[in-house]
């Protein structure tokens, strides 16, 4: 595996399943940290996710601390429209973690604060918009890592 897509508790069933798409295109382990705003069952996610969900490498947890608990030692990066630092500048490495936080508020205020040296942004060029549509951003990261890894 060449890079982890880490979704913080995911919301919206068509974004996990095209990430899902796109972790298995690109070779990524896809992690599910609870809670998810949707059942894993549900049609939507098994739409966009087509048939390859079954071939996808997936791994799920029960909380944010479990998450940490389980990758310990763990190199990770994480990604809110917060960031000072442009996710050009990443020092990607084989086996980063790419930590995203759910749609509506992104990521958890008390990790924006634990991990600021860690905090990256995809830079935005209009005034007019807040954020990336979250399968968007996680393909723009994804295969930035993938062309300075090759």
């Amino acid at each position: 595996m060449a890079l982890n897509i880490v979704l913080f508790e995911p919301e919206i069933p068509n974004n996990t399943g095209n990430i899902g798409r796109l972790a298995l295109a690109s070779g990524s382990k896809l992690h599910l940290v609870k809670p998810f705003g949707f059942e894993l069952s549900s049609s939507r996610l098994k739409r966009a996710g087509l048939d390859y969900w079954q071939h996808l490498d997936v791994s799920i947890y029960a909380s944010i601390d479990d998450f940490f608990n389980k990758n310990l030692n763990k190199h990770f990066v994480f990604f809110s429209s917060h960031g000072t630092k442009s996710h050009w500048d990443i020092p990607f490495e084989k086996d980063l973690f790419l930590i995203f936080g759910k749609e509506s508020v992104g990521l958890p205020k008390s990790l924006i604060a634990d991990y600021k040296t860690q905090l990256y942004q995809i830079p935005l060029y209009s005034a007019h918009i807040r954020s990336l549509n979250l399968a968007n951003a996680v393909g723009i990261v994804v295969y930035e890592g993938l062309r300075q890894l090759r």
